[in-house]
């Protein structure tokens, strides 16, 4: 079931196909989206990782993580994916802090971050902007979580989105959740029954959408 899902997905999706991708580091994502470009109609960047995009693209960031080393590469991935066209579509604003922890004094941020901020979740009008996105999708991959939601605030965005999710699987689109804080997030929001697909792979999923092959199914396959 699982190799059914994820292969049929990226060999033969329903269009409008939407990528999402979070978690904290570009280059634990960059083959996936150097591999989905081209393929997919549009990426949708949450979490850290969409810091080093910001970054690439001029804007202050405050003490949000960023890979300031990966900056070069999110420009040329921003550029490939203009070149395919594939729309890669970035947070607008954000729900930043001055430390990580629960209870802590939030506050929405349009465009750059104060020096003394950081960034640690989608802002509401991201939120909207993903749903809308989401909404037109026939086919959704959603491999990482939008901001650090073990920590409540900051666990919205990543709701918001497996509420979008579900939402679109209800209109008859398909949907798919990899890697463990995705279907960690899905599992916490209520929504695993509502979505079409949970990948229990972990990073194996990610490597899917990275292209790899895996030598070790052949026998299992041909059996």
């Amino acid at each position: 079931r699982e190799l059914a899902y994820l292969s049929e997905m990226l060999k033969a999706p329903k269009k409008p196909f939407a990528a999402i991708l979070g978690g904290a580091k570009v280059s634990d994502k960059l083959l996936a989206l150097r591999n989905l470009i081209g393929r997919v109609d549009s990426i949708l960047v949450g979490g850290a990782m969409a810091y080093t995009f910001l970054l690439a693209q001029g804007h202050a960031l405050g003490r949000s993580r960023v890979q300031a080393d990966m900056a070069q590469e999110a420009k040329s991935i921003l550029e490939l994916a203009k070149s395919k066209g594939t729309r890669l579509l970035l947070p607008v604003d954000h729900v930043c802090a001055a430390e990580l922890k629960q209870g802590v004094a939030t506050r929405t941020v349009a465009g750059d971050i104060p020096a003394e901020l950081m960034g640690l979740d989608i802002g509401p009008a991201t939120e909207q902007l993903f749903a809308a996105e989401i909404a037109g999708a026939a086919t959704v991959v959603w491999n990482g979580p939008m901001g650090v939601f073990e920590t409540p605030p900051f666990d919205r965005g990543t709701l918001a989105v497996a509420k979008a999710l579900a939402a679109a699987t209800s209109r008859g689109a398909v949907t798919v959740a990899g890697g463990g804080d995705t279907a960690a997030a899905v599992e916490a929001a209520g929504l695993a029954s509502a979505l079409s697909h949970i990948s229990t792979g972990g990073g194996a999923s990610l490597e899917m959408l990275e292209g790899k092959h895996f030598e070790s199914l052949d026998p299992l396959l041909d059996a």
